[in-house]
C-alpha cells in the first residue's frame, strides 16, 4: 500500500462511522434532466448514489445528448446536419423538422 493511502475496508469504517453510505445503481438505462428550456438525457449511464445522514446525492456519468423542449431531434443531429451539408444552423433545424427529426432525410434534402 501506497504512504498516505487507506485500504478500502478502513476507507468504508471510516465512511460509515461519518454517517456516509455510498452504493453503485445498476441496470440504469438513462437519466433524463428536464429543465425549463432543454431537455438532458444521459445514456448508458453510471449513477453512484451518497447518502449522508438521510440526504440523497447522485453523481453520473455517461453520454449526454442535450434537446430544446418542443423538438424532436438533438444537437448531436443538429450538427450532423450542418457538417455533413454546410447549411446554417436555421437551414439544419428547418430540413429535420420538414423530416420528423429523421438526419438522413434532412441531410438528402438539404442536398438535393
Amino acid at each position: 500500500m501506497l504512504p498516505g493511502r487507506m485500504n478500502p475496508k478502513q476507507m468504508e469504517r471510516m465512511m460509515r462511522k461519518m454517517g456516509l453510505n455510498m452504493e453503485e445503481l445498476t441496470d440504469v438505462r438513462d437519466v433524463v434532466i428536464t429543465t425549463a428550456t432543454k431537455e438532458i438525457r444521459i445514456t448508458d449511464p453510471q449513477v453512484t448514489v451518497m447518502n449522508v445522514h438521510g440526504e440523497h446525492s447522485y453523481q453520473i456519468q455517461g453520454k449526454v445528448e442535450e434537446k430544446a423542449l418542443g423538438e424532436a431531434f438533438t444537437q448531436e443531429d443538429i450538427d450532423l446536419v450542418m457538417g455533413q451539408t454546410g447549411a446554417s444552423r436555421d437551414k439544419a433545424i428547418e430540413a429535420l423538422k420538414s423530416c420528423n427529426g429523421e438526419p438522413a432525410e434532412a441531410i438528402i434534402r438539404l442536398m438535393g
